[in-house]
């Protein structure tokens, strides 16, 4: 006998196949967030429970827990809502709210005045720490360092402070580890990096540490900056949205992480400032 190797719509006993179609996502051009449901989930760095990564309203990223409660056992200050992607302060008028995992991750010292159905979540939380720590599932962070050892083997800082769109940014990592946040054809986050060779690239300069709308001001001092000031608007707007040259033209690329900028605050972020310029940066200019 010849085996029959046809392709047919049944499989050997008979029974008929039923192909798996890919649905692919879109993103609608007027949503307020880019980010797919499927970039949303991550875990804590310091107790590795899931947690949920959505947008606020002034576009900094918060982590909340990816459960629903009741408004009733939470507490109007710890009441969050999602409306189009983004999460608002505050109760949106029904029966259950968001809360934001630094309330109840067990690594992080309990606020004050807490209702007993916050401190049981804690309780469960630290339970489930405690078992992927066991299991080898999780593996808590180091201690962490100074700010003079957090530094690139190139001298740059690593979290720098960048200038562009006439604000000012503290990134989350390197700028050589910058990564672009769309989502490739292959479903996966793009690999490229915001800073190559082929890209323009910005200038350390040192700049008067000002504060900006609705920052208390310091006393006057220089810090470093990486000034992206004086490339294009489009190319400023790549580095603001974090994405590579190939999807900073693909507007129906969606997002697969959050942009890892903050607004910098010279109050909060005093510890990133440097008052010298990075020492490839200073060498280029001694040799200019």
């Amino acid at each position: 006998m010849r085996p029959n190797s046809a392709a047919s719509g049944h499989h050997w006993d008979g029974s008929p196949r039923t192909p798996h179609i890919r649905r692919p996502l879109q993103v609608a051009a007027t949503s307020p967030s880019r980010l797919l449901r499927t970039g949303h989930c991550s875990r804590c760095r310091m107790c590795g429970n899931r947690i949920d990564l959505y947008q606020r309203t002034d576009q900094r990223p918060i982590a909340l827990h990816p459960t629903e409660l009741p408004v009733a056992h939470i507490p109007a200050p710890c009441r969050w809502h999602l409306s189009c992607g983004i999460a608002h302060p505050h109760s949106d008028g029904s029966a259950w709210c968001r809360i934001p995992h630094a309330v109840l991750c067990p690594h992080r010292t309990a606020p004050a005045q807490l209702s007993s159905h916050i401190e049981e979540l804690r309780r469960q939380l630290a339970v489930r720490s405690r078992r992927l720590v066991d299991t080898g599932a999780f593996t808590p962070p180091p201690p962490p360092v100074s700010t003079c050892e957090r530094s690139t083997e190139k001298g740059n800082p690593a979290l720098p402070v960048v200038q562009l769109l006439l604000g000012r940014y503290l990134a989350d990592r390197p700028l050589e580890e910058i990564r672009c946040v769309a989502q490739t054809r292959k479903r996966r986050r793009c690999s490229q990096r915001l800073l190559t060779s082929r890209t323009a690239a910005g200038r350390w300069r040192l700049l008067p540490a000002s504060p900006q709308r609705g920052q208390l001001a310091l006393p006057g001092m220089l810090m470093a900056v990486y000034d992206l000031s004086r490339l294009p608007y489009p190319e400023q707007l790549r580095w603001r949205t974090q994405r590579c040259p190939v999807h900073a033209t693909a507007p129906g690329a969606a997002d697969l992480a959050l942009a890892g900028w903050q607004v910098f605050d010279p109050l909060r972020h005093a510890e990133h400032i440097h008052t010298r310029l990075p020492h490839a940066a200073a060498s280029c200019q001694r040799e200019a």
